[in-house]
């Protein structure tokens, strides 16, 4: 069952929204991976959100359930993705605790402040979503404005991890 949801405000099934099929709309997330395939890594920011976009476009989209959908399935790609790469470079500030530890080193470790930032960042980004949300007072945009404020924040999230791990730990 997909759900538009937001930390205050209220869950609404897809399946239950007026004149709404599920069938009727679908995110292929091909259009973000294409941009991204493009871009360099300074452009990447710009491909989170395209292929919801893309989905919003269309008749059922372009409806506020519509966009809380298109925005959700193009958000739950991105979480997954995030979830991916937090896990490797995880396993790899590890690795270097370790070796650090095996050789008798005293250098703080790595992988505790690797979480201790992660769970901070996530923190930082649902309060930064919610004070998003309450923009729209109440109104039917808040839904879409905190799922798109998720969607950009943990696609730039994802790339400051990537960075990191790509750019200290060769």
């Amino acid at each position: 069952m997909k759900a538009l949801v937001g930390l205050s405000m209220a869950i609404v099934p897809l399946h239950c929204a007026p004149g709404f099929a599920q069938d009727d709309l679908a995110l292929n997330i091909r259009h973000t991976q294409e941009c991204l395939a493009e871009k360099n890594d300074d452009e990447r920011q710009t491909c989170v959100g395209k292929s919801a976009n893309v989905c919003m476009q269309s008749d059922p989209g372009n409806s506020t359930v519509g966009m809380g959908f298109c925005l959700d399935e193009e958000l739950r790609w991105w979480d997954a993705r995030l979830n991916r790469v937090y896990s490797s470079y995880l396993a790899s500030e590890k690795r270097d605790d370790q070796e650090l530890k095996n050789i008798g080193s005293s250098a703080p470790e790595k992988a505790p402040a690797l979480k201790e930032m992660q769970r901070s960042w996530i923190k930082y980004r649902d309060a930064l979503c919610e004070h998003e949300a309450v923009q729209w007072g109440g109104g039917t945009g808040q839904g879409p404005a905190y799922l798109s404020c998720l969607l950009s924040e943990t696609g730039r999230q994802i790339f400051v991890l990537e960075d990191r791990m790509n750019g200290w730990n060769q």
